[in-house]
């Protein structure tokens, strides 16, 4: 008795006639089923060149498009002639022309010869399995697929819609249990018969030619009509990412399959040289006798997966995208953000700067330029101050920014008058530290030398700009360190939410400030807002000022600061 190979293969015919001759050479009768898109000119030059194997054998040819009823049909009518042809077979092993024998076919010969009533099939209920993607499970058995998932995907989203709004669904045949699992099985002659000569099969073949995936399903539910003991695993390692598609291995996978200890893996690169020269080798050079063991490796993959999912904080990257919220962090490190300090204070981001240690740039969305710390044109990761390429994707920007100087904290301005599409990106992230003093935008009008006209215009758009902002500020989606303080509120005395502030960026070891940055000289400030609101526009967010009140720095105790988050 001995080990029938049935490969199911469609491309790759060099590397899938290589691993046919390992079959055979081992002892092992092999019937190919070749895919019918196969062109007929390449698939006879692949029967010709195995034609000098007398137990080699090729099955009628189909269609074998994923998910359809085509490679169930291949791999009934290659078992049908396999089961013919070689009665000595007790064994049937499905595999495809990607994969690839690790160990000596003879292990696997006498592995199964001391099981000869095992078949060895992944075989559970769809409340069971946790790898069905897609969104069908159960709906796999109950609906009809008779369009395409690959070529006519909208036509197949269409239908599933339009029969769970009609509730057109599908009676299961009397008996059946769906069952799920891997595709790749190895059954004994008894059963794998049982299954294709039953009185029922052109019934079953009906209804399971409609379902999705049928060559999941078919013989994992036929399975447990007639097998007497089964084991629901399958002897060929084949992994799959978290979208369902299946891991291929390359020559640097060496190592990993040799600690998998398994019979066969799947999907092998067709380049991967090394990997077929290891495998395909004498019985001398292979791994050590043992029990299949994929879960040694199943942590590797885990880790893979949960990379590619959640990756390292702040780090976006292709398998990711487009789906938002799947980064692992909005930002790589904390910031901190500025809106109306250095419109208030002289020379406020060199203070800050030896307040603190951190890096001080200046409008990092300003409308001309990236004002980098110290003038600089160039930041690391190659960012430039070209507000062209910022603004292109100005969250890109900004997390780069902020992951190439990881470890090094980064503080810049920001305002009504810089670019407000980065303002719900910094709102939602946990690392930002935003501090506003609404309405210090007015300063630098204040101070002008314009027409008044031209004033009350500007103002009127920064101040909408601003408001717009505070309530974004405001919203219960933002996740950022938010504090608001009103221009009029702050100006009181500065001293204590500027140490809060120092405090919190904490680059450098905790100590009192010995002073604040000099302020603006803000006398006839009051009166600059009272000219504004004659002039028909209302400044609203700095907060009260008299027009009597002298304006000067003062160092009373400040009103409790607006806390948002």
């Amino acid at each position: 008795m001995t080990v029938g190979i049935v490969m199911l293969v469609h491309t790759a015919l060099g590397r899938a006639e290589q691993v046919a001759r390992h079959w055979h050479a081992a002892g092992c009768p092999v019937v190919i089923h070749a895919d019918k898109s196969v062109p007929r000119k390449i698939y006879s030059a692949f029967v010709d060149a195995l034609s000098d194997l007398p137990n080699v054998r090729f099955s009628s040819r189909h269609r074998c498009e994923w998910g359809t009823w085509g490679i169930v049909a291949a791999s009934q009518s290659a078992s049908e002639l396999m089961l013919e042809e070689f009665p000595q077979v007790r064994h049937v092993y499905l595999a495809s022309g990607s994969c690839l024998p690790l160990r000596p076919v003879q292990e696997l010969i006498d592995y199964l010869a001391d099981r000869p009533r095992t078949d060895f099939i992944e075989s559970a209920t769809t409340a069971d399995v946790p790898w069905t993607v897609g969104g069908l499970d159960h709906e796999r058995f109950t609906l009809r697929f008779p369009f395409s998932w690959k070529r006519n995907r909208a036509m197949f989203d269409a239908y599933v819609k339009l029969q769970r709004r009609l509730r057109l669904y599908r009676k299961i045949p009397k008996g059946i249990v769906p069952h799920m699992g891997s595709q790749w099985w190895c059954l004994t002659r008894q059963t794998l018969s049982a299954i294709l000569q039953d009185p029922e099969r052109d019934t079953y073949d009906a209804y399971f030619s409609k379902v999705w995936i049928p060559d999941e399903s078919y013989f994992q539910t036929l399975a447990r009509f007639y097998s007497t003991n089964i084991e629901s695993r399958s002897l060929t390692l084949s992994k799959f990412d978290f979208q369902g598609k299946p891991h291929i291995f390359y020559d640097d996978h060496l190592q990993l399959l040799r600690r998998s200890d398994c019979f066969v893996a799947r999907k092998i690169w067709p380049h991967a040289d090394r990997l077929y020269e290891a495998f395909l080798t004498d019985p001398a050079g292979a791994m050590k006798r043992t029990e299949p063991n994929p879960g040694k490796i199943d942590r590797i993959f885990a880790k893979a997966v949960e990379k590619r999912t959640r990756g390292r904080s702040g780090l976006y990257m292709q398998s990711r995208f487009p789906n938002e919220g799947w980064e692992n962090g909005v930002t790589s490190g904390r910031y901190s953000v500025f809106c109306g300090f250095s419109d208030l204070f002289q020379d406020f981001e060199n203070w800050l700067t030896k307040a603190t240690g951190a890096r001080v740039h200046g409008h990092l969305f300003g409308p001309t330029r990236v004002e980098y710390a110290q003038r600089q044109t160039i930041m690391n990761g190659a960012l430039s101050d070209n507000p062209k390429s910022r603004d292109y994707n100005p969250q890109a920007f900004l997390t780069n920014l902020v992951w190439n100087t990881r470890g090094e904290r980064q503080c810049f301005q920001f305002g009504p008058g810089d670019n407000q599409d980065i303002n719900w990106f910094m709102a939602k992230d946990p690392n930002a530290q935003i501090s506003v003093v609404s309405g210090a935008w007015a300063v630098p009008l204040f101070k002008s030398n314009r027409n008044f006209a031209d004033i009350r215009k500007e103002a009127a758009q920064l101040q909408r700009i601003e408001s717009e902002f505070l309530d974004v500020l405001r919203s219960p989606h933002a996740k950022a360190r938010i504090r608001i303080w009103t221009m009029a509120e702050f100006i009181e005395a500065p001293m204590e939410p500027l140490q809060s502030i120092v405090d919190e960026i904490g680059n450098k070891s905790l100590r009192r400030l010995a002073e604040v940055p000099k302020m603006e000289d803000l006398t006839g400030f009051g009166q600059f807002l009272q000219n504004l609101k004659n002039q028909g526009m209302h400044p609203y967010l700095m907060g009260d000022f008299p027009v009597e009140r002298d304006l000067g720095p003062q160092q009373t105790r400040p009103r409790k600061p607006y806390l948002v988050k």
